[in-house]
């Protein structure tokens, strides 16, 4: 019998991120949002917030809540300050990573702040299943430090926050998507391959240099292009650029569920949406958790 060999997944969908403004009037890029649901699902939104120009960015996003989503946030320069209604406050530093599951409900405010002249990063938004929308919240904060760099032949560096490369686990765990989201560094002209899960939807987004991504368009894509992979394949093959590539990865399991959302609420019915926004009004949106 003929040994099976896996192939590489083609690209069924690709865009640069556009430009849009948020929170208090935060200049930034987004990636995939509302437009492309259910393409990504689990995942409901990718922004990015890199920007050199500090007018771009330190109105920040004042207070507002959250419920039935989970926010991860990925700073590659700067630092976010950040409170909640469940009295924790802090910081995501260069390199580190928040994990927050807003469940139930969490109020909360966001605050970037430049180090050395610099900030820069990425917020992801991953959908709850309707058997977890009202889940207790929570956070997984991560350092730097505990995100572990996997180095691959070649000189290939994959930093791993949630999913497992080459037997190394990410340090964020216990995510009912069952998400993988690598940070990707590949030096020039070298080639990569990641195994993908059946029916699990990936893609990628790039933050700099430039690959190829897809064998049969053999077209290199560089900063600030989204990739959506097909259900074809096995693999997300790459091969980067004169400049090398770096890229997140994300890859998890569709829900297949009915999406009601609205602004910083994402539920089942608009039913759900609305009785948020009327506890929210009535001041009754964080619960109590015994």
């Amino acid at each position: 019998m003929p040994q099976y060999m896996p192939q590489a997944k083609t690209i069924t969908w690709q865009s640069v991120s556009r430009k849009t403004r948020e929170g208090a009037g935060v200049r930034l890029h987004r990636a995939f949002g509302y437009h492309e649901i259910p393409a990504f699902d689990p995942f409901l939104m990718l922004d990015d917030f890199r920007a050199e120009r500090p007018e771009d960015y330190l109105a920040g996003f004042p207070w507002h809540p959250h419920r039935g989503i989970e926010t991860v946030t990925y700073m590659l320069e700067g630092t976010v300050e950040h409170g909640d209604s469940m009295g924790n406050r802090g910081t995501v530093d260069a390199g580190c990573v928040q994990w927050m599951t807003a469940g139930s409900g969490i109020i909360h405010q966001e605050m970037p702040k430049p180090v050395d002249g610099n900030m820069g990063g990425f917020q992801l938004w991953v959908n709850l299943p309707r058997s977890h929308k009202m889940m207790e919240p929570r956070y997984q904060e991560i350092l730097a430090v505990h995100i572990p760099v996997v180095a691959l032949p070649g000189g290939a560096e994959v930093r791993v926050i949630s999913g497992t490369v080459n037997g190394v686990a990410g340090p964020v765990r216990d995510i009912v998507a069952e998400p993988e989201y690598l940070d990707v560094t590949l030096p020039p002209g070298v080639q990569f391959s990641l195994p993908v899960r059946p029916g699990y939807v990936a893609a990628v987004y790039i933050i700099g240099g430039s690959g190829i991504f897809d064998r049969q368009q053999d077209k290199e894509l560089g900063n600030r292009v989204m990739i959506l992979f097909g259900n074809d394949g096995d693999l997300v093959g790459v091969k980067a650029g004169d400049n090398g590539v770096r890229f997140l990865y994300i890859s998890g399991k569709p829900l297949r569920e009915p999406i009601a959302w609205g602004g910083p609420v994402v539920m089942n019915t608009e039913e759900e949406l609305q009785q948020a926004f009327d506890e929210y009004e009535r001041g009754t949106f964080i619960r109590k958790i015994s």
